[in-house]
């Protein structure tokens, strides 16, 4: 495994490695107006939100590193501090990438990109109203990182107004993830979609904590067929199954016919379940095996 500090090489390759490295990262689309009200539109895919109480969000325009220039979205928020950052869906990723373009300051990015600008209810800067969800924001603070090419200027920005299109929720009036179908950024010219198969669902521990991987008997543990994400499930369980639950499983015509397969292919029918979502089951095949 290669390995250096990040001054042993190019900066260039650096940030190649960082942004393909860390990803899918979510897009702010900030939409910002200069002194004068002249909006300007641009994506940053150093994005994501901090705090829900209260609601912050925090972006960052990089220095270029071409041209070692600091973005106009930078030197907006400086003068006026104010920003919507509107999130990317699928249907518009296309006129988000063309927003991203290095156009003069005097361009319009609505204009160029063909997306459709509708005034804000608490602030100046417009909003992009094919966004599935516009966040408007009073900017908190600038945190300048650096000087030089590559240097990120964090934009620190507490969310006042929060706008939703109704058809990306469901009945509960919560996001759906297939009906928001947001993109990511990853690195170089690949982006990835979360939507369809890309989508999972895990349940989180929250408290009903696991009996972790280290309850798990040894033989598990040391399994040749499991993987470290099929150890993960086993070890959500929050406890081992109970000894009646053995009993009756080795009793039944299932187990007599598995008994006396070897170890491998009791390991592969456990975590076939696995693969199922078929965690207690797995779990009481392999107990009652022993193997």
């Amino acid at each position: 495994m290669p390995s250096f500090a990040p001054t042993e090489i190019p900066q260039a390759l650096l940030h190649g490695y960082l942004v393909s490295a860390v990803g899918p990262r979510p897009i702010c689309f900030a939409s910002t107006i200069d002194e004068n009200g002249k909006p300007n539109l641009a994506p940053f895919s150093f994005f994501n939100v901090f705090s829900s109480h209260p609601p912050v969000a925090v972006f960052s325009p990089a220095i270029s590193g071409r041209t070692g220039t600091s973005k106009d979205t930078h030197n907006n928020v400086k003068k006026v501090p104010e920003v919507v950052i509107n999130v990317v869906s699928y249907a518009m990723v296309q006129q988000t990438s063309v927003a991203s373009g290095e156009y003069p300051k005097e361009v319009n990015e609505f204009e160029k990109a063909g997306l459709t600008p509708i005034p804000s209810v608490k602030i100046k800067p417009f909003r992009v109203k094919e966004s599935p969800v516009q966040m408007e924001c009073k900017v908190l603070e600038v945190k300048e990182l650096g000087k030089g090419g590559g240097a990120g200027n964090l934009i620190i920005c507490e969310i006042i107004m929060l706008h939703i299109n109704e058809d990306i929720l469901n009945a509960d009036k919560k996001i759906e993830p297939h009906k928001i179908d947001l993109v990511g950024r990853m690195g170089g010219n690949w982006y990835c979609r979360a939507n369809g198969d890309a989508l999972f669902e895990l349940r989180q521990p929250g408290p009903n904590i696991g009996i972790g991987v280290d309850a798990l008997p040894e033989a598990i543990r040391k399994s040749h067929v499991l993987t470290g994400n099929n150890l993960g499930q086993l070890a959500s369980l929050t406890h081992l199954p109970e000894i009646e639950k053995i009993v009756a499983f080795k009793t039944s015509a299932e187990f007599l016919t598995i008994k006396n397969l070897a170890a491998e292919e009791l390991h592969k029918a456990a975590k076939k379940m696995l693969d199922n979502n078929q965690i207690e089951e797995a779990m009481t095949l392999l107990i009652a095996v022993g193997k």
